[in-house]
């Protein structure tokens, strides 16, 4: 198929993230792109071939073949010359942590990518439009070029943040002295801020302060944003016990705490509706919200060729137009459910006996994934957290604090 074909797909799904204009044109797109991929993508046709399905056959988007996510790792996939990649992101460890695969993306999956983080992020995280400073706890993109969370963070700093955004985990591990100390300015400022980083980096975070008895308040319209990390898990705790770890830690309410799943096969990500519910006074419980250009399904884990109903537990499977230089679909081994208008994810599969489990595993993903230089930097950011936070009780007042320690820090006992 020819470049122009190509360019023509990239610039529709582009301007359908971008204003969908109420529009659902998500199954006409879908079966065009599975065309597409179908003749462009050899390791994705190979594997269509194989179950004996084509676009001639193919008519609603549930019936396009979704590819398993451990197959990344094993072949090559890609919908586009191998030469114009411009983009490269690794895959995480799912069922076998010690195989990683890489996602190649050329010039129009890259701007596909950055598209849906602007509008996700845009819709989800910061719905009131207004620019606010973002401290993010993840390495930046120079730090780790091949981490997706790192560049869609550099963009949510330029589409959404102002000079005081920055990063704070480098090779040389967590900048914790810059972070207090620019927290403390905008503390002092009473300027909400948006702190994103992994799930495990704040649970560090929290009981760090925890065992040295300190809480902040942050500005009211502050935000805590998790991602990646422990997936359904939240390190040591649940999933409500980490929101009040939030209230109690920063003084953000659980509204204000948004989970953003992301991850390498797929384009998009997809965040909590917790704070755009908020604004708009729906009343629900949080989700993950369909998207026009995506759909997750739930698949029956014994066979994986059954779509399960809303509140049934099985595989998630993601469907996103974005996925133009790879492949539409993504079959994961995620566990999660549909609600009526979005999904839930609830942990990543284990394999017992031969078997996926229904339970989720216990163990839980490093911040950055595991590679080994990013496996040295959590336990770093550990020990340089819980160092620094111990010196905060020790020494008082605060070192990059100074005289706004008061402001900024409430210790218990003293409320």
């Amino acid at each position: 198929m020819s470049d122009d074909r190509r360019r023509e797909l990239f610039e529709t799904i582009r301007d359908y993230i971008t204003d969908s204009r109420g529009e659902d044109r998500f199954e006409s797109l879908a079966l065009e792109v599975f065309r597409f991929q179908y003749g462009a993508n050899e390791a994705y046709r190979a594997y269509c071939d194989g179950k004996g399905i084509n676009p001639a056959g193919i008519g609603r988007w549930e019936d396009i073949p979704a590819y398993p996510s451990d197959a990344f790792k094993k072949n090559l996939v890609i919908s586009f010359p191998y030469e114009k990649t411009v983009m490269a992101n690794i895959t995480g460890g799912t069922t076998d942590p010690d195989l990683r695969g890489i996602i190649f993306r050329d010039e129009y999956g890259r701007e596909l990518v950055l598209a849906a983080n602007r509008k996700v992020m845009g819709d989800y995280v910061f719905p009131e439009g207004e620019r606010m400073p973002i401290l993010v706890l993840a390495p930046s993109p120079e730090t780790a070029p091949s981490m997706g969370m790192a560049i869609g963070m550099a963009e949510t700093i330029r589409s959404f943040g102002t000079d005081q955004s920055g990063f704070f985990i480098t090779r040389r591990g967590f900048l914790i002295r810059e972070f207090m100390d620019r927290l403390r300015e905008l503390v002092v400022a009473d300027r909400p801020v948006a702190l994103i980083g992994s799930t495990s980096a704040f649970i560090y975070f929290f009981n760090a302060c925890r065992k040295n008895g300190l809480r902040f308040a942050l500005p009211a319209g502050s935000r805590i944003v998790d991602g990646g990390g422990y997936r359904g898990r939240f390190g040591d705790c649940g999933r409500d016990e980490y929101y009040e770890r939030c209230r109690d830690t920063f003084g953000v309410d659980p509204a204000y705490c948004l989970n953003v799943l992301g991850m390498a096969e797929s384009a998009t990500n997809s965040a909590d509706s917790s704070l755009k519910d908020l604004r708009t006074g729906l009343d629900r419980e949080r989700i993950k919200p369909d998207l026009p250009w995506c759909r997750v399904v739930a698949m029956d884990i014994e066979t994986c060729s059954r779509v399960l109903p809303p509140g049934e537990v099985g595989l998630l499977r993601h469907y996103d137009l974005a996925n133009l230089p790879t492949v539409l679909g993504v079959q994961t081994d995620n566990l999660g459910f549909r609600t009526e208008d979005g999904f839930e994810i609830i942990g990543r599969a284990q394999v017992v006996d031969g078997k996926v489990s229904p339970m989720p595993s216990e163990k839980p993903v490093g911040p950055m994934g595991e590679k080994k230089i990013f496996s040295f930097l959590d336990l770093y950011m550990k020990f340089s957290i819980g160092r620094y936070v111990a010196k905060i009780k020790k020494d008082d007042p605060l070192c990059p604090c100074g005289e706004a320690i008061e402001e900024m820090i409430v210790r218990e006992g003293n409320e």
